[in-house]
């Protein structure tokens, strides 16, 4: 069996022990045996990033242009293999994880570009003879913290800005896929980025992100994860005084009115609920549907899910992987269960499937769930399931949905199916999600704009395009007599 390592300081280092990294479409397949980090290999990688700083930080533009390029190339050149590896690692289909491997490339390629576009300003002072300059500076090394759903595009947008911006990075991946996040920092390793501005320490979040975040040499942590992971990270980057950005969960409304296309809001809405296994934070798990409309919709939404084929991530026509392991799949089913406590309907799935069939592989797979006439109330409306399930809420108009779309704690994505210009740009407006989808699924953004939401789903700058220079960067103002 194949072991990995860590990357501190231009050195592949074994960690303490290793950890199998399992298919969820096949518990039999192991894909390798992945190095568990202690605290000892973050201070070393840590140090390494703070001592790697000071020339990084000044080298020429075209220098780290040329470095993220060269990986962004890689990256797209080896698309189909390493798309092959996020689905087995992951679950993802195989189509999805290719896509999702292209666009860590394009992340590359982008804020290679931003290396060649770094701008400030230059304005005259009030008082006469003195020149004001405003520009940007990097801020020092960057804790990543990054999640299972998304193995190497969130690795990427989060990697590609601190290195375009001239920070060095300890890169923590999640431990239940750490793979892809390998096969990116090998790619990063070999494409001309000096030892010890890149860093990656695998292991158990408890251990590695926990001693990220209270390394008092580290500047600022980004997470993408939990609701309360996130909270108690940014509780003590406050303390400590480090820049904190975060990106947490989702309980994304898709709003359906009575005049929408019909067969356009059962499509978007079933590549919004099941598509990826539900397993994005952009997901949409509370479909709002007016009354008029409500009886077709969801006849016309069980017959689109029937068609869904569940299976293996890698099989040709697969239409939705495994679930990424044993406890999501419990996770998911749980919620099922609660929702039907509760008085919800079970109009379609809900069930595990014992293995792909035909295959005979034994993984985690679960047949999308559809639960109809919930409430707002209910808690399958109020948490985050991150699964294939999504429950059906009916209501009489555009404003009593408008009202439950935002009945949320959470903030990031909201959608509406709707043929009137008048409630899809007043749903742009009053829509309290950081991201608005008219007539498109709510998950699946670019690569060049920004990332993120509002109230509990995000705090702290933007993700994501040219806004990724606000917390990537500091400001400094500096005058200057003539």
């Amino acid at each position: 069996m194949t072991i990995y390592n860590n990357l501190i300081n231009g050195n592949w280092t074994a960690g303490h022990a290793t950890t199998p990294n399992t298919n969820p479409s096949d518990q039999a397949d192991v894909i390798g045996e992945y190095a568990q980090g202690d605290a000892a290999d973050v201070n070393a990688a840590v140090a390494a990033a703070q001592a790697a700083f000071p020339a990084w930080s000044t080298s020429g533009i075209q220098a780290r242009h040329d470095a993220l390029d060269k990986i962004g190339n890689e990256i797209l050149a080896r698309k189909d293999e390493l798309g092959d590896l996020l689905a087995r690692e992951e679950g993802k289909t195989r189509p999805e994880a290719i896509g999702e491997v292209a666009r860590a490339g394009q992340i590359f390629k982008f804020f290679a570009g931003e290396c060649l576009r770094l701008a400030g300003e230059i304005l005259p002072s009030v008082r006469p003879g003195i020149g004001v300059e405003i520009t940007r500076e990097p801020i020092g090394v960057v804790g990543l913290i990054t999640p299972w759903n998304f193995p190497i595009a969130i690795p990427a947008w989060k990697i590609a800005p601190a290195l375009a911006f001239g920070n060095c990075v300890v890169l923590k991946p999640a431990d239940l896929v750490p793979g892809s996040a390998w096969a990116l920092a090998d790619i990063i390793h070999r494409c001309g980025i000096p030892a010890g501005v890149f860093n990656l320490v695998m292991g158990r979040g408890r251990v590695i992100g926990e001693a990220l975040v209270q390394h008092p040499d580290v500047a600022a942590i980004s997470f993408t994860g939990s609701v309360g992971v996130g909270r108690s990270i940014a509780e003590a980057c406050v303390k400590s005084g480090k820049k904190v950005q975060l990106e947490m969960g989702g309980k994304n409304p898709q709003v359906v009115l009575d005049d929408a296309d019909l067969a356009q809001a059962v499509e978007l809405s079933a590549q919004s609920c099941f598509y990826s296994t539900g397993q994005r934070c952009t997901a949409s798990s509370r479909l709002i549907v007016t009354e008029n409309i409500y009886p077709a919709f969801i006849e016309a939404l069980q017959a689109r899910m029937a068609k869904l084929k569940v299976g293996d991530a890698r099989a040709a026509g697969t239409d939705i992987g495994p679930v990424v392991s044993q406890a999501q799949l419990e996770q998911d089913l749980s919620y099922v269960e609660i929702a039907k406590g509760e008085g919800a309907v079970l109009a379609a799935g809900g069930e595990r499937i014992g293995c792909h069939t035909g295959s005979g592989k034994q993984g985690f797979f679960l047949q999308p769930a559809l639960l109809v006439d919930s409430t707002p109330a209910m808690r399958i409306n109020r948490e985050e399931v991150f699964g294939p399930v999504a429950s059906v809420i009916r209501v009489h108009d555009y404003d009593e949905a408008l009202a439950v779309a935002n009945d949320t704690p959470f903030g990031l994505s909201a959608g509406i199916a709707t043929t009137s210009l008048k409630y899809a740009t007043h749903f742009k407006r009053h829509a309290q999600a950081g991201m608005v989808m008219v007539n498109l699924p709510t998950a699946g953004v670019d690569y060049h704009v920004p990332f993120g939401g509002r109230k509990g789903s995000s705090y702290g700058p933007r993700e994501q395009g040219r806004y990724a220079q606000e917390f990537y960067t500091t400001v400094k103002t500096a005058y200057t007599l003539a």
